[in-house]
């Protein structure tokens, strides 16, 4: 069993930035990809970001694309996104996610663990 626990989400007002990690823990193993995605009030959850094992490859939803950067530390099995620029339009529930994949695009479909989620709230 894999165990994801996040931190670092907030309220923060628009135009600021956050930087959210993700530790696993348990029986993680190695070659997983990691990747957040996010949900809003009403919404299905949808993709932000994800990296591969070796962090070699990135992939970002295109409303992130230029404002947040996700990277990873295997040493440590935590997985980072950096938020810069953030709107309103971004306020959500984020949860990190771990995917036994080899490359950096994943789905909810593919998603083998999911963390609880961190509230991320962006005020006007």
């Amino acid at each position: 069993q894999v165990q994801l626990v996040e931190s670092g989400g907030g309220l923060v007002q628009a135009g600021s930035s956050l930087r959210l990690s993700c530790a696993a823990s348990g029986r993680t193993f190695s070659n997983y990809a990691m990747g957040w995605f996010r949900q809003a009030p009403g919404k299905e959850r949808e993709f932000v970001a994800a990296i591969s094992w070796s962090g070699g490859s990135t992939y970002y939803a295109d409303s992130v694309k230029g404002r947040f950067t996700i990277s990873r530390d295997n040493a440590k099995n935590t997985v980072y996104l950096q938020m810069n620029s953030l709107k309103p339009e971004d306020t959500a529930v984020y949860h990190c996610a771990l995917a036994y994949l080899r490359s950096a695009t994943m789905t909810t479909e593919q998603v083998d663990y999911w963390g609880q989620g961190t509230q991320v709230t962006v005020s006007s």
